[in-house]
């Protein structure tokens, strides 16, 4: 009970990465590859700053700002230079590679006997349910303000400029800048949860984020799948798709250990369950027409 407890527990943590990447994927029509630096980012940075015992608040401020100053190198790589985007985040993912090595200082700090976001909601003796609490108080958070953000007029221009660039800068809006700030929002969101999963497992490894973002597309469609039965198109219920994808995401994945599979196969076991995903609607769709 306690492992799929900790599924539930890692797939919550996940869900600012996930709508990270909704906002780039979904909204701006970007693979944003940058996640893969900017997640392990949030982690080091956390880590790096519980071992000397920094305040939780500023490290929390501090991962946020980090993620975001990513997210704008990759958009005014790709804006300015006009460079390809997922050219743009392979480079500031390779860059962000040795910043988080610098930042760490080697390459995997453990975070035992440091102070951690649980000790400021200590409501229950069970630590689990600590955690369960803070990452839905997250979670429930980041849905709010995300789905808030998406129906301001900003957040309309933001959906415009994805939907159509052209349309939406015939009426003065400034599309490279919006996707500037999307890609700092999005990688912002990323760092968050690399700050809430280094807590919740103790570490921090400087190869924690490769493949992170194959995790988080793959949450992204399966939340699509789950509300394509019902056929919605309110953001908020969306929102609420991707945050239930990455969940169900990473109990499928403690299912898959669970049933015996060598830990070793896991990168090629969330590859198979992405390509499923991603696949079957596509032959439904092929068989239909």
């Amino acid at each position: 009970m306690d492992f799929y407890l900790s599924a539930l527990l890692l797939g919550l943590a996940y869900c600012g990465m996930g709508l990270g990447i909704y906002i780039t994927l979904r909204i701006f029509n970007i693979p944003d590859i940058t996640t893969d630096g900017s997640y392990t980012l949030g982690a080091a940075i956390t880590a790096a700053l519980l071992t000397q015992h920094i305040a939780l608040p500023f490290i929390l401020l501090l991962t946020i700002a980090s993620g975001a100053m990513a997210g704008f190198a990759t958009g005014m790589i790709h804006t300015r230079l006009k460079i390809n985007p997922l050219l743009a985040g392979i480079l500031v993912m390779t860059a962000l590679y040795s910043v988080n090595l610098s930042v760490m200082g080697r390459s995997n700090i453990p975070l035992i006997n440091t102070t951690n976001v649980i000790q400021y909601f200590h409501w229950s003796t069970n630590e689990q349910y600590n955690w369960l609490a803070v990452m839905t108080l997250f979670a429930i958070c980041l849905w709010l303000l995300i789905s808030w953000l998406l129906r301001t007029d900003f957040g309309l221009a933001m959906r415009a400029t994805g939907n159509s660039e052209t349309m939406i800068r015939a009426l003065g809006v400034n599309t490279p800048n919006m996707k500037v700030i999307g890609l700092m929002i999005a990688n912002a969101l990323t760092a968050l949860s690399g700050f809430l999963v280094c807590q919740f497992q103790q570490f921090s490894d400087i190869n924690m984020g490769i493949g992170i973002v194959i995790f988080g597309l793959g949450a992204v469609m399966m939340g699509e799948s789950l509300l394509g039965f019902l056929n919605v198109q309110s953001i908020p219920v969306r929102l609420i798709g991707v945050i239930a994808g990455c969940v169900l995401f990473r109990i499928i994945i403690g299912l898959a250990l669970t049933l015996g599979i060598n830990p070793n196969w896991l990168k090629l076991v969330t590859a198979v369950i992405v390509l499923i995903v991603v696949g079957l609607p596509n032959l439904k769709t092929k068989k239909s027409s």
